[in-house]
């Protein structure tokens, strides 16, 4: 939990500069445009710098807030409060038709299609005849309170930085959240969040929602302090600057928004100020000077100048502990008179002529260890993602208690118990160990992005972190609870993936590779973790390499090569196996 001391403080510095003697207009002028312009940034550090999505359309939404309350309070002779709802659900909505679209797109297909729409959208208000095309809308009326209008830049000042500081509240509680928690698990690829059943569509469209409702509020205020709008101020050149404001502030961090829009706009307004008094008839030299000064800054502070600047703070010495008194329902351990908890029933999977696992069969009982073996390429990871959802099989069937859930996606799997880690970590390597192993509770929980926004969600977040914090002292790893995971050695990563498919309360555990990087005492650590977990009965299934950890802990193991079963029965058998010496476990085995 964040502390909001210092947001009061800026609140309070804020509220005290218009009454600071001799202070300019022309300041308060330029104070309003660091508000516009960090509402729009705090929008973007959730989706681009948070959820990992590029956006260079942001100006657009800006244009929607700010039309759609010209138009109603010119047109219409709405109140400009009336007309803020209004603003804001036509941002939105918009977002939802073309989120649908865009955030399906990967790569370098993402920022480029929130190009195209915002430069096809720039183009739009220019043409529409109601909208006055090329010249705008003008005489809006001003934001009024009773007989008291804002008509000044000093007047209308404090509804934009309480806008600013509010959206800042709302964000920064939503991202201290379950779905806080999720968003920021897009930045490790869907795979890993769906793992943890995040609806990563659903996810990445919320962001994209809430980003275009900063940024429809930023519109509708500036279409009130300015009383006259055009299509100039939404073009793609002002969407790359929105996008440069979050970066050079830090993309990662709410704050970094708002201490980027300062830098930008300020740093905008000297040049077009004094560079021509310096180079007299340079045009637009001042845009080149721009950029250069811009790509300094980067240079000095990578990840932008808010994480620089608080690099400086002494560090924090952890946090508070959750209270693991609270409890979380458990999941009913039944399995039928089969004793069968997965089933896999010849499954293959092939990549156009490549048969990466071909008719394999095995199971896993309740309360069993079952390890599954083989050199490097012989289908082991292949098969887990065909167990979990992330890859569907070409043919044969896999079950889970007697349901087929061969082509069930991974939301759908992990609610039936089944939860896994990866042979290549996938954390979020700036989210503490808590935060992480939290990702794992994600089903457990039940509040939702309104609820985290007001703070409604406490008691349900309370439980979720309570249960984080149990599996990780259950797999040895207190005293790092409140460190970065991106801080931790390999081993150490791989056993906060441990506890974090621990929170699914699963009845199979899927681990790849679990003891790779890990040290011998550690090996003996995990290897007593899991027969615990075994005897309180949960099943695991296990991919490794090391064999004296496999042999000394699987009760059978399943051994493949080259996509196919050639082996399966217990350590004792499988050390003896002709087919299984030659192929992987060789002569010293």
């Amino acid at each position: 939990m964040q502390s909001r001391l210092p947001i009061l403080v800026f609140a309070a510095l804020m509220a005290a500069i218009p009454f600071v003697p001799g202070m300019p207009p022309f300041w308060i002028v330029l104070l309003d445009n660091i508000g516009l312009a960090a509402l729009v940034a705090m929008g973007l550090v959730l989706l681009t710098g948070v959820g990992g999505l590029t956006s260079f359309g942001q100006a657009a939404f800006v244009g929607f807030g700010a039309y759609t309350t010209a138009v109603l309070s010119t047109a219409y002779g709405l109140s400009p409060w009336l007309t803020l709802p209004l603003s804001l659900v036509v941002s939105g909505s918009l977002a939802v038709l073309l989120g649908l679209i865009t955030v399906r797109l990967s790569g370098h297909y993402l920022p480029l299609g929130t190009l195209a729409w915002g430069l096809g959208l720039f183009y739009l208000f220019s043409k529409l005849e109601f909208l006055g095309r090329n010249d705008g809308i003008s005489a809006i009326p001003p934001l009024s309170i009773g007989a008291f209008k804002m008509l000044s830049p000093g007047s209308i000042y404090y509804a934009i930085w309480v806008a600013v500081i509010v959206s800042a509240l709302l964000t920064m509680n939503l991202l201290d959240s379950r779905t806080g928690r999720a968003i920021r698990a897009l930045r490790r690829g869907h795979v890993a969040a769906e793992a943890f059943g995040v609806h990563t569509p659903r996810a990445k469209l919320l962001v994209f929602i809430h980003a275009a409702v900063l940024a429809g509020l930023s519109g509708w205020l500036y279409a009130h302090l300015q009383r006259a709008v055009n299509p100039t101020p939404f073009g793609a050149q002002a969407g790359i600057e929105y996008l440069f404001i979050a970066v050079v502030g830090g993309a990662g961090y709410v704050w970094g928004g708002v201490l980027g829009a300062a830098i930008v706009v300020v740093l905008k307004e000297v040049l077009q100020s004094y560079l021509p008094l310096i180079l007299p008839g340079s045009g637009q030299v001042e845009t080149i000077v721009f950029g250069i000064m811009l790509v300094a800054l980067l240079q000095l502070a990578p990840g932008g100048l808010w994480p620089w600047l608080i690099s400086f703070l002494p560090e924090r010495t952890g946090g508070r502990k959750p209270d693991t008194s609270l409890k979380l329902e458990h999941r009913a351990r039944t399995v039928g008179e089969s004793g069968v908890l997965l089933q896999v029933e010849k499954a293959r999977k092939q990549f156009g002529g490549v048969v990466a696992v071909n008719n394999v069969s095995f199971d896993v009982q309740a309360r069993e260890i079952v390890a599954l073996i083989g050199p490097n390429g012989a289908g082991k990871s292949t098969t887990f993602n065909l167990i979990t959802g992330v890859l569907s099989a070409t043919s044969g069937s896999i079950s889970v208690l007697g349901r087929k859930v061969d082509n069930a996606p991974p939301q759908e799997i992990v609610k039936l118990g089944i939860s896994r880690t990866f042979q290549h970590v996938k954390l979020v390597p700036d989210m503490t160990v808590l935060e992480n192993v939290a990702i794992g509770a994600h089903l457990r929980g039940h509040s939702g992005p309104i609820s985290s926004m007001l703070r409604l969600d406490r008691a349900d977040e309370a439980k979720l972190l309570a249960e984080a914090a149990r599996q990780i002292e259950r797999v040895g790893l207190a005293e790092q609870m409140h460190q970065l995971a991106g801080s931790l050695s390999l081993g150490q990563q791989r056993i906060v993936e441990i506890a974090r498919a621990l929170c699914v309360d699963p009845m199979l555990l899927l681990l790849d590779e679990p003891a790779a990087g890990l040290r011998h005492m550690e090996k003996q650590r995990l290897a007593t973790l899991l027969r615990d977990l075994r005897d309180g009965g949960m099943s695991v299934l296990l991919v490794e390499h090391d064999m004296g950890f496999v042999m000394n802990l699987a009760d059978r193991i399943v051994v493949l090569d080259f996509g196919t079963k050639i082996a399966e029965g217990t350590p004792a058998t499988i050390k003896t196996n002709p087919e299984v010496i030659k192929a992987y476990l060789g002569v010293a085995a």
